[in-house]
């Protein structure tokens, strides 16, 4: 029984997912308190009388005490977590047992990352944001919180079932000719190609990436962009699986299976005559025909059809808000486009485009970034020059926003509520009368912030993307057959790799005892693991069926341990679970690999967000921290996790430990970019 809901402080319901169970508890509960006669409320009418009690409480205690509680758990055991992100509350509940509180928190906090992935700087002003994320039109808010209810839904199924979203880092194909050939194919010949071609419609190409399922072949950076951060790569894997699930039941399918289902037994019949009120349908003059088929197969059938998703159009673009770090600066919410092509089921070109106007955008995060601060340091009693004080002077800013608008207004951008609010903000700084720099320019600023991503949201919104601004179709079309053509002849090889991509046979010999490993470049955030395949119609390592459900039940339960302990501050763990052991090894070293000395690291409090590169990059900032005792080296970051038969003796498990990291050292160092 799950939900999550976004509210705004007035307790307005911004967007709500829940499962069958919670929808149907709703129900029941509101449902039964209807007089006879009477229709049921609206089930998000309900939702709102669920929740109106918990969001105005933490409303008051924000307002009165400046604090809020995080989580609490009822007495039929469900447990909600809340976490205030500016003037939205997120409220996630669990009431069967599958989710921890660290769960919910995690999904809190991506879907967060989903929302900003979608709307940018409009997220920066809850005005704007309920407006997107609460649109009047009644079919367009139905349409988009499908679509952000089916993102939340593609990304819990990845968590619960692949190893790179569990650990949050990227799985790489490991055939190191081919990913080279790849990168040097969309160098030289794709992205060179789009990017001369004057069908572009002004739009160049910065980053082309090739997935298999959510693994990733090959991945090119143009000389012009900026390097895509990982919490944005896994964040696009996302977005990509929801447009092109995997469809695993038909990977999972044997060759058996298809040989006798390509020939069923067809039997003939004499043709019944049709009841009343019914047709029946018939090819021609034949017969009908009855088939008899496997119902193992036609179970996969049934499978494969609840599966079926309309296809999108793949010429338009989605518009997509990536970090980017350019000579100018670290720029959070850069526009983009994004195109996914898919080449064939499983395997994913993907284009990200620079839109024409983007420089719009770097200056609009200028001054947004520079009303920001000037509000925070007026909210903490500075004033006058100590409130400007690092920051570009007034004048200056003055000077540079009259011509931003200027432009803007070239550029036949509406600006007038935005000359308005600045009109204001000047008259109460500059003129003869005007009291400076002080606590009185804190409603100008706020509203110069909302104005400023109002200007943003007219520029960048999804809805404002036209036809014209876009890739040409048929250039489009251009690029997916050229790399259907290079990899023609490794479709069906990459394929199998996805699902084989590391194989535990291979490391047994070696390292006796071992069950599994997963091992993370946490600085390139890449991850190497043998394959899990626990489907109960595949033979994998691991076994099949239940032995292969418990292994993998153990790995995720050593990766929630094993991020509870690093959250106190300790960087190896060893566990022994009955008849396994578990290690967890983090670990610094420079650049040629050598191991670098032990430090204490700090712990991290109750309301962090959850350790992971997805919705916060925790690791960036760890290795910020270790680097300030290292600052004429390059520094990087490790993970180790082992689970190993609990009958070998401890000093063997050790030993097996650093022999891997050594052994896995190379690997992680194939091309990537």
């Amino acid at each position: 029984m799950k939900c999550l809901l976004v509210a705004n402080e007035s307790a307005e319901v911004l967007f709500y997912w829940t499962d069958a169970e919670f929808e149907q508890r709703i129900q029941e509960q509101y449902g039964v308190s209807q007089e006879e006669g009477q229709r049921p409320p609206a089930f998000e009418d309900s939702i709102n009388t669920l929740f109106a009690p918990i969001i105005i409480s933490c409303s008051t205690m924000v307002d009165r005490l400046g604090d809020n509680y995080t989580s609490f758990c009822t007495e039929n055991n469900q447990v909600y977590v809340l976490h205030q992100f500016e003037e939205c509350l997120y409220i996630a509940v669990n009431g069967d047992g599958d989710e921890s509180e660290e769960d919910l928190k995690r999904k809190i906090h991506v879907m967060k990352k989903l929302i900003s992935i979608m709307f940018g700087m409009v997220t920066l002003s809850s005005t704007l944001l309920r407006k997107e994320l609460r649109p009047q039109d009644t079919e367009q808010r139905n349409r988009l919180w499908k679509k952000l209810r089916s993102l939340l839904e593609t990304y819990s199924r990845l968590r619960e079932q692949d190893q790179s979203f569990l650990v949050e880092a990227v799985e790489r194909l490991i055939h190191p000719t081919l990913c080279e050939q790849c990168i040097e194919f969309l160098e030289r010949r794709l992205v060179q190609q789009i990017n001369s071609s004057v069908e572009r419609a002004g739009e160049e190409v910065l980053h082309a990436f090739i997935l298999v399922h959510t693994k990733l072949l090959a991945f090119y950076s143009s000389r012009n962009a900026s390097s895509l951060t990982i919490s944005d790569l896994l964040a696009l894997i996302i977005l990509v699986q929801d447009l092109y699930p995997s469809k695993t039941d038909l990977d999972d399918t044997t060759s058996e299976e298809l040989e006798r289902s390509s020939v069923p037994d067809v039997f003939y019949t004499p043709e019944p005559s049709p009841p009343d009120q019914e047709s029946v349908q018939t090819r021609g003059d034949s017969a009908p025909i009855f088939q008899f088929v496997d119902p193992d197969i036609q179970m996969a059938e049934d499978s494969l059809q609840t599966l079926e998703v309309p296809i999108p159009d793949t010429s338009a673009p989605s518009r997509v808000f990536l970090e980017a770090t350019l000579k100018e600066g670290l720029f959070p919410m850069m526009p983009h486009s994004m195109y996914c092509l898919p080449l064939w089921p499983g395997i994913t070109l993907v284009l990200l485009t620079k839109i024409p106007n983007s420089q719009v955008a770097m200056s609009v995060y200028y001054y947004l970034d520079t009303f920001v601060n000037l509000e925070k340091r007026l909210c903490e009693g500075q004033e006058g020059a100590a409130a400007m004080r690092g920051q570009p002077s007034v004048q200056d800013i003055r000077v540079k926003l009259d011509k931003f608008i200027k432009n803007l207004v070239s550029m036949d951008i509406q600006t007038s509520q935005l000359q308005n609010v600045w009109t204001d903000f000047k008259n109460k700084v500059f003129t003869r009368s005007a009291s400076g720099v002080t606590r009185e320019l804190l409603p100008s600023c706020r509203n110069m912030k909302t104005q400023l991503c109002g200007v943003y949201r007219q520029c960048f919104a999804a809805k404002c993307m036209s036809s014209s601004q876009r890739l040409a179709p048929h250039l489009q079309e251009r690029a997916l057959n050229m790399v259907q053509e290079k990899l023609l002849d490794w479709k069906d090889f990459l394929l199998v790799k996805s699902k084989r991509n590391i194989t535990m046979v291979s490391y047994l010999e070696e390292f006796p005892g071992l069950i599994h490993f997963i091992y993370v470049d946490r600085s390139a955030g890449h991850m190497i693991a043998p394959s899990l395949n626990v489907t109960d119609r595949t033979v994998s390592e691991l076994g099949k069926g239940p032995v292969a459900h418990f292994i993998k039940n153990k790995i995720w339960g050593l990766v929630a341990t094993a991020r509870r302990y690093l959250q106190k501050g300790y960087t190896t763990v060893t566990h022994r679970d009955g008849d396994y052991f578990y290690c967890y090894f983090l670990w610094f070293e420079n650049e040629t690999g050598y191991k670098l000395e032990v430090i204490d690291i700090p712990s991290l409090p109750e309301d962090y967000a959850p350790i992971g590169m997805l919705a916060l990059d925790y690791y960036k900032k760890l290795l910020r921290y270790y680097s300030k005792s290292h600052q004429n080296e390059v520094v990087k970051c490790y993970e180790l996790l082992t689970l190993h038969l609990g009958v070998i003796p401890n000093e063997y498990i050790f030993q097996h430990c650093s022999q891997l990291a050594r052994k896995l050292w190379e690997p992680s160092r194939i091309p990537l970019l």
